[in-house]
């Protein structure tokens, strides 16, 4: 007898086009008809909605949040999860914490996929959020694409350790090993015969693009080179005032958001993530896939990420050290290559998207309790 495909509740803060949004997608994508999709943007927002293959069985529901308090919130959260009866809830993130706290009694298996924080935690973790998170993901499997966050996790929301998976993400290496796109690159406005800085973020405060202007102004002061920044966002009015008073803005292109961005990661020299706060950067894992040198801030698991002839370039985040960084591998073309056939070689080895997908099918397959019940009987006999 056939089973029919199991349903899966995936919940997100919002479905625009970001990095757990674009796993998911491409998680979707990859399983096509084994799962049935029901998802949930709490904002609205539901861009990435459109990057979903149209073979496979997903629909949005909308649940009005506009004007609710806390309890009505849960309440409407609970009929949903009612309605739905998934054979997994799955939520994302701090934004979706609330849809945990209304399956708190763990009637529906529930894995929680925690990413990363937002400017207001880059300093320290926000207490109550810690006890939210200690109390709403009691009894929830615990996804953490970095190690930086499984410690975290472990030692400071005190979750118990068995409930906690560590599972980095995974690119398409062989998607991103492709020739440029010289006729795209050339529409944009910059020729592949001269050095280009590349990098692909949002354009939101924690991407901290003001600090790539910054070093980016310093390293023209030596060198002629383009800055192409890819992707889109509120501050982006912001960073083209900046650019111009820093006096580049004739060297940096705004490219706008791209579906694609293996046709455009081959006609950078160098790729630039100048982050405050990061995990796991699916970009950098891209732009590893594609043969790049990195030079990146010391954030999240980014050092890790990298291959170890990359790591000198991942430096502290002040527009000097960046600068360097970039000054250096534009110049070095030789070890630049070098450190960047160690990334492609780093991706294709650590990073492959086939290691997640593996992964998680055991996740989305309902292995979540009998793995406890191993972990269980295990303990026990230890005592």
């Amino acid at each position: 007898m056939i089973r029919p495909p199991r349903t899966l509740l995936h919940v997100f803060p919002t479905f625009a086009v970001g990095g757990a949004q674009m796993r998911f997608v491409q998680l979707a994508n990859h399983f096509g008809r084994r799962y049935r999709h029901v998802i949930v943007a709490m904002n609205g927002n539901a861009e990435a909605f459109g990057r979903l293959s149209g073979d496979i069985d997903a629909r949005l529901v909308t649940v009005p949040m506009e004007g609710a308090g806390l309890w009505t919130r849960l309440g409407r959260f609970r009929r949903v999860l009612n309605e739905v009866r998934p054979d997994l809830l799955v939520t994302s993130n701090w934004g979706a914490i609330e849809w945990a706290l209304a399956n708190i009694d763990g009637r529906y298996p529930h894995l929680h996929t925690e990413d990363g924080f937002g400017p207001d935690e880059i300093a320290r973790q926000l207490p109550r959020r810690v006890w939210t998170r200690r109390l709403a993901l009691r009894r929830a499997l615990v996804m953490l694409p970095s190690r930086t966050l499984h410690h975290l996790a472990e030692h400071v929301w005190r979750l118990p350790r068995h409930t906690l998976r560590h599972i980095p993400n995974g690119v398409d290496c062989q998607r991103f090993s492709v020739a440029a796109d010289i006729q795209w690159a050339a529409a944009l406005g910059f020729s592949p015969h001269e050095p280009v800085i590349g990098t692909v973020a949002a354009l939101r405060p924690e991407k901290n693009l003001t600090l790539l202007l910054d070093a980016f102004a310093q390293v023209t002061q030596a060198r002629p080179a383009r800055l192409v920044i890819v992707g889109d966002g509120p501050e982006r009015t912001a960073l083209e005032t900046h650019s111009t008073l820093l006096g580049i803005n004739g060297r940096v292109i705004f490219a706008g958001a791209c579906a694609e961005p293996e046709r455009l990661l081959p006609t950078f020299d160098v790729f630039a993530l100048s982050s405050r706060t990061e995990q796991m950067p699916l970009s950098v894992l891209e732009a590893m896939a594609a043969g790049l040198p990195v030079a990146a801030t010391d954030v999240g698991d980014v050092r890790n990420m990298v291959s170890e002839e990359n790591h000198p370039f991942v430096v502290a985040g002040e527009p000097r050290a960046l600068a360097q960084a970039l000054g250096f591998l534009l110049d070095s073309t030789v070890k630049a290559r070098l450190v960047g056939e160690a990334n492609a070689l780093r991706a294709r080895t650590a990073f492959d998207q086939s290691l997640m997908f593996s992964a998680y099918a055991a996740l989305f397959d309902g292995n979540i309790v009998r793995t406890e019940e191993r972990t269980r009987r295990t303990l026990s006999s230890q005592v």
